[in-house]
């Protein structure tokens, strides 16, 4: 147990001028600290392995730090399960998610790119020129299956406005009884003043923030990542027109073949992360 707390310790917190342990490390500073008068590099794995720790790996993560992260996140989550407040949604009622995917590159490859072949996969030129950048802004009807977007030079209020307008001035959002549009926090529609700005502008729209550090819960993220492997990997284009042309037509390809996401993270499963997050680690290293 002490050699596994051990290896659950940071290393600079041991004053070992470490970022992480390697088996090595932990095999030396083991012996060092006279926990064992001899060990093994195999026994030491599986050890280890009994707990599925793993010191020499590291994940990037985003730690929960807004106050009311549940609260706000349970809204979001509701909504997608059709319900509002406590009460579903009605056929008039409409979820949008949205987003903006900025600074994509048009990378104008110096030799032109390869088709694959028999045994041979596709060849990409890896030297280019930079051929400008655009930013993509998204919505995504939840329920409906449908992507509306549009490029523009940056983002902002003005951009962001004029994909608001797209939409909600389209057959069903412009009659419809609410249309709630999920964001994050980002300068383009934050606060209450993003708020009260786009319900003056369209009277049955209803923004609604994710918490902060919380964008993995905005459903259009997911059509991000598709655009991400489908379009934009690898990134070969001749201009920055090409960019958005191709980011355009593959809105109406992808609308074809799109289904609603089935999302399956819920109000349950959410509160089972927070408890998680807020237990501290049950091993600690003895003294």
């Amino acid at each position: 147990m002490q050699v596994k707390a051990l290896a659950c310790e940071l290393p600079a917190v041991l004053g070992l001028p470490l970022s992480r342990f390697s088996r090595q490390d932990l095999l030396r500073e083991i012996t060092q600290r006279g926990l064992v008068a001899q060990i093994s590099g195999a026994t030491l794995w599986r050890w280890l392995d009994e707990d599925a720790i793993r010191p020499w790996q590291h994940r990037s993560w985003i730690f929960p730090r807004d106050p009311h992260f549940e609260q706000k996140a349970v809204r979001v989550l509701d909504l997608y399960q059709g319900r509002w407040q406590g009460q579903p949604l009605g056929a008039d009622e409409f979820v949008i998610s949205a987003d903006e995917k900025t600074s994509i590159q048009a990378r104008v490859r110096l030799h032109r790119t390869e088709p694959p072949q028999p045994d041979q996969s596709m060849r990409v030129e890896f030297e280019y020129e930079r051929g400008g950048a655009l930013a993509y802004l998204a919505a995504w009807d939840v329920q409906r299956a449908k992507v509306f977007g549009r490029c523009e030079s940056t983002t902002g209020i003005v951009p962001f406005g004029r994909l608001v307008e797209q939409v909600m001035t389209q057959t069903p959002y412009r009659k419809a009884r609410r249309v709630f549009w999920i964001v994050d926090n980002g300068s383009s529609h934050r606060g209450q003043a993003a708020c009260d700005r786009l319900q003056r502008a369209y009277a049955n729209l209803v923004l609604v923030h994710l918490p902060v550090h919380a964008s993995w819960l905005n459903q259009v993220e997911i059509y991000f990542s598709v655009v991400q492997r489908k379009v934009l990997t690898p990134n070969d284009f001749p201009s920055l027109a090409a960019v958005a042309q191709r980011l355009l037509d593959f809105q109406a390809y992808y609308e074809q073949i799109a289904r609603p996401f089935e999302w399956k993270f819920t109000r349950t499963d959410l509160q089972k992360l927070v408890a998680k997050l807020n237990t501290p680690p049950a091993i600690a290293l003895a003294a």
